[in-house]
């Protein structure tokens, strides 16, 4: 994000002082240049100028102003935060704004600019160094007396953007930390080492060790990765073993985004470290396992981790899902249900009986949908079971199970040894064969409401696959309830999504891609993301989800007993009232939570059937 202003009037484009001095720039100084753009009354700005409790040590000018908390004397009279004023800051003195997002910079390679003490000396930061330009970070204009000294040194050429002072201090810290903690682990061994790796070399003699799991560097950077995980709002973590590289990323909204490139020999001892946390087998590399962490973000808040590891041609790959326990204290508003997705949902779920299935591909939302349902049915009087693969989050009101293979404990084995312990409702983590299915049913036709998952493109092909599966028609009939598939879409960023008029050709196109073949209102308007500072300039913040439910009324119960195939069950549901995927969706849309392109991405396209 590049802001420059060519009206500039007291500064040439470099950013030169026009006194010609090397100076810090001053509260009084700033002051004079708001009221001088009629940002800040004059009043209040000569006050400010006689209180000298203001002037305080090594804190910048600009963080004082903006901690007044001063709402701009132009319209539109926003507030003058840090950001804004920093934006104002480059625009008056002729330079280059930049955000620091530390998610598209390049640690390692930025921290060889200079050292730790010399970015803090200058209170610069190296942001961005290519083999001919390195972009440095300033909050300073008139500070330049350490220019000629670095280009001599890096032999590059050296250009200066005005970003955040606190981002600045902030990321000194952050970025030559990691970036020590990855050398001191790396220093003295081969860069690859580790047994995994299909490729590796034999090295000779003791560059080939392998790193201590508990070593100090080790743990700062599994410290650090978690911490920078929750900042960040990430849903997984991926750390993934290359040829020449490991790479870290994050899922952040659905997309991942690369964060760190780490040797691999570090990234084999973080692996082993998270393991040895997580009670998995460190000395067994060979074959996937799962694993869960229990432990608290910065802000005292618990966040489960869900971890998963699989061998690859590099070594093991590691993936650790965050599961935030808040999401059980979310309604069904929340999660995106409309009123008649709420109402059909509940109506499924608060029959005593039955089987209830929630369906859609991996990370679809599934086990949050039926975590926050269970953690409402989960009553004094009632008595909740689970059994999973793994237990995704710790519940305290349920009584949890989980499947091991090892014991041959499976979800046939697990839920009839349920069945004798008195249960009101069960979870059945996925219905995967046909001992699960049958199971399921029995517990079903004895009395009891069974939830679980089903992994199918829509709520009408679960019926056809539990029929696949084995299960008899008439059973299915006496048991299902209904069946809810869903997705999850990205939520556009309140703060920046432009609201535009759907009249031009493509954009009516896309509408009718969107609804066909059913007839739905075009709405006057929509919403596309537009990009800013709160979202990281994505457009979007945070996921929302569509549902689909279909209600096993008495004309699917029909079709089914009759062994009809998919495409009548589909149109019968149609019939009774189900909504497709696309068209709720497109009710998002309409409402402007959402776009178009996301919605097509996410829900599968429209059935012939639905004609």
């Amino acid at each position: 994000m590049a802001v420059v202003d060519p009206k500039a009037p007291s500064l040439d484009p470099k950013g030169t002082d026009p006194k010609g001095s090397e100076r810090r720039l001053t509260i009084a100084e700033l002051l004079d240049w708001l009221v001088e753009d009629k940002m800040v009354e004059a009043a209040d700005g000569e006050k400010m100028k006689k209180e000298r409790r203001y002037y305080r040590g090594s804190q910048h000018p600009l963080s004082i102003i903006a901690d007044q908390k001063w709402k701009s004397a132009k319209p539109p009279h926003a507030l003058l935060a840090l950001e804004p004023l920093t934006e104002w800051l480059a625009k008056r003195v002729g330079m280059e704004y930049r955000h620091i997002d530390p998610l598209k910079i390049d640690f390692s390679a930025v921290t060889e600019v200079m050292s730790s003490a010399y970015a803090t000396r200058f209170r610069i930061l190296p942001i961005g160094v290519n083999s001919k330009e390195a972009t440095i970070a300033v909050c300073e204009p008139y500070v330049r007396e350490w220019e000629k000294e670095l280009q001599r040194i890096t032999k590059l050429e050296l250009k200066r953007v005005i970003a955040n002072p606190l981002d600045i201090e902030r990321y000194q810290v952050e970025f030559y930390n990691l970036a020590k903690s990855v050398k001191g682990a790396t220093k003295g061994a081969a860069g690859t080492s580790g047994l995994s790796n299909f490729e590796q070399l034999v090295e000779l003699g003791s560059g080939n060790k392998q790193f201590d799991a508990n070593d100090a560097h080790i743990v700062k950077v599994v410290d650090w990765l978690w911490s920078y995980a929750f900042e960040q709002r990430a849903s997984d973590i991926h750390v993934e073993p290359r040829r020449e590289f490991g790479i870290v990323r994050f899922r952040i909204d659905g997309v991942l985004h690369q964060v760190y490139q780490i040797p691999n020999s570090v990234l084999a001892a973080m692996t082993s470290r998270i393991k040895i946390l997580s009670r998995m087998d460190v000395v067994e590399k060979r074959r996937p396992q799962d694993g869960r962490i229990k432990t608290r973000t910065l802000a005292g808040e618990e966040v489960e981790l869900r971890l998963s590891t699989l061998p690859t041609a590099f070594g093991e790959k590691l993936v650790m899902r965050i599961f935030d326990p808040e999401v059980l204290v979310r309604d069904f508003k929340e999660l995106g249900f409309s009123e008649e997705d709420s109402q059909r949902w509940t109506d499924m779920t608060e029959r005593p009986n039955g089987i209830v299935l929630v369906t859609g591909p991996t990370g679809s939302g599934k086990t949050t949908t039926l975590y926050s349902t269970l953690k409402q049915l989960a009553t004094p009087e009632v008595n909740v079971c689970t059994i999973e693969d793994p237990i995704e989050m710790v519940e305290g009101s349920f009584n949890q199970m989980q499947v091991t293979s090892a014991i041959d404990l499976g979800f046939a084995e697990g839920l009839r040894a349920l069945m004798r312990q008195d249960p009101d409702i069960i979870m059945v983590g996925e219905i995967r064969d046909l001992g699960t299915a049958e199971m399921a049913v029995q517990a079903a036709l004895t009395g009891h409401l069974v939830l679980s998952t089903l992994h199918t493109n829509d709520a009408p092909s679960a019926v056809t696959r539990l029929l696949e599966l084995g299960i008899k028609p008439y059973l299915l009939v006496a048991t299902l309830n209904g069946v809810m598939a869903q997705r999850l879409v990205r939520i556009l960023c309140p703060h920046c999504k432009q609201k535009i008029d759907l009249h031009r050709v493509e954009d009516v196109h896309a509408w009718e891609g969107l609804v066909s073949p059913w007839k739905a209102n075009r709405p006057a308007s929509i919403y596309r993301p537009v990009g800013c500072l709160e979202c990281r300039m994505t457009g979007f913040i945070g996921r929302v989800g569509i549902y689909e439910t279909l209600i096993c009324t008495r004309g699917v119960k029909e079709i089914v007993g009759a062994g009809a195939d998919l495409a009548k069950i589909r149109e019968q549901a149609f019939r009774d009232g189900m909504k497709p995927l696309r068209i709720s969706g497109a009710m998002k849309v309409a409402a402007g939570f959402t776009t178009i392109e996301e919605v097509i991405k996410n829900a599968p396209p429209a059935m012939e059937a639905a004609d």
